[in-house]
């Protein structure tokens, strides 16, 4: 087999199931337990040893360099996946691969562990450093937005929204770029939440839909009054 076509079969994983309920190997019809592995060819579920995978060694995920060592120099290997009920979905649970693989992808992790550990430092002080400037400055942006917001809230509403791997609006790209829209959605947010009755309203079984369309007026309130300049009075002059 040429390069080319080697590629091509090794970016295609082959996928083995960690099956939630007893089944049965289809060629010699010896059982799979729940919570075993069954590989499916052709709608067929073989057991590992039927599907000519049985040598192949399990190792859980939990460890992204030796995972990524350990697939790398095996010459075949599969992912693991098992049906997550609550989710709605397949999610990874880890690999198999050759023990040969395994065993240097640990002697490698081994002898550059205390470099790994020194890089995770400084990136992790790295992005602890990205995440207070990004709070600064979203703080800052609140406030040109909302002049009478108290500063305070306002860092409160910046760390919350910003919070990494939170998945809230100010860690999208909008929010990061300080766009007024994103900034404004995550401060209608924290007033819901920190203003109005909405919450008690949740845990009282309203539908969110409704609960939101009851506090929507408290909220307009809030944010007219935070919008406004402190110190300037609205003019009550008619002509």
């Amino acid at each position: 087999m040429d390069s080319n076509k080697t590629e091509a079969v090794r970016s295609k994983d082959l996928v083995v199931f960690e099956i939630l309920r007893d089944s049965k190997c289809t060629d010699c019809g010896e059982a799979i337990s729940k919570g075993d592995f069954l590989f499916l060819e052709k709608e067929k579920a073989l057991c590992l040893r039927c599907a000519d995978l049985n040598h192949l060694e399990y190792l859980p995920r939990g460890d992204a360099a030796l995972t990524r060592r350990a697939q790398k120099h095996s010459g075949l290997s599969a992912v693991v996946v098992r049906f997550s009920r609550s989710r709605g979905r397949y999610e990874r649970q880890g690999i198999l691969v050759e023990v040969a693989a395994l065993e240097r992808a640990a002697e490698e992790c081994q002898a550059d562990a205390q470099q790994r550990a020194e890089r995770c430092t400084r990136d992790d002080a790295r992005r602890r450093e990205q995440d207070r400037e990004l709070k600064v400055r979203m703080t800052q942006a609140i406030l040109e937005l909302f002049p009478s917001c108290p500063p305070e809230e306002a860092g409160t509403i910046a760390a919350h929204t910003a919070a990494r791997g939170s998945g809230r609006v100010g860690r999208t790209s909008a929010g990061r770029a300080l766009e007024p829209e994103a900034l404004t959605a995550a401060v209608v947010a924290a007033i819901r939440h920190n203003h109005t009755r909405y919450d008690q309203l949740l845990m009282r079984g309203w539908n969110r839909n409704d609960a939101r369309d009851n506090v929507r007026d408290a909220i307009d309130r809030i944010i007219e009054s935070w919008r406004s300049v402190p110190g300037r009075r609205k003019s009550t002059t008619t002509r």
